[in-house]
């Protein structure tokens, strides 16, 4: 799984990408930025999580600190995007409270945007809206 990760994510984007390891192994990461156009925005970019740690919630805990952190740095909106035939990615997503944003076609009953990465590369796109995390003070 390392050969999938770049170093150059984890040094640009150090404070927004994590890494879960088992016994020195990574067994998942998450590579994600907030967005340089819009500040209140973040950007998943890449995720994995190794075969053998799949089903057990780890992609929620590494997603759920991406929100978490992102939140802290002011995002209110967390945008994804996939492959239409990715069908396990879409139902992760969409449990993880993801909307599917409004495409020009529907593929299999979800809306996808068609070439959005080109001719013949159709994209499902994701949006979730974050709660703003409050600041609690212990007295």
């Amino acid at each position: 799984m390392s050969d999938m990760l770049p170093k150059l994510f984890f040094t640009h984007f150090r404070p927004t990408s994590f890494v879960a390891e088992c016994e020195g192994n990574i067994v998942g990461f998450i590579v994600g930025f907030v967005s340089q156009t819009s500040s209140a925005e973040a950007y998943i970019h890449f995720v994995g999580v190794s075969p053998d740690f799949r089903k057990g919630g780890l992609g929620r805990t590494l997603y759920e600190k991406f929100f978490e952190v992102t939140s802290k740095l002011g995002c209110r909106v967390v945008r994804c995007v996939t492959s239409p035939v990715n069908k396990s990615s879409i139902s992760f997503h969409q449990r993880m409270g993801f909307a599917v944003e409004p495409g020009d076609k529907i593929m299999d009953g979800i809306s996808v945007f068609e070439n959005y990465d080109g001719e013949g590369e159709d994209r499902v796109l994701f949006l979730k809206r974050l709660n703003a995390i409050e600041a609690v003070c212990q007295p």
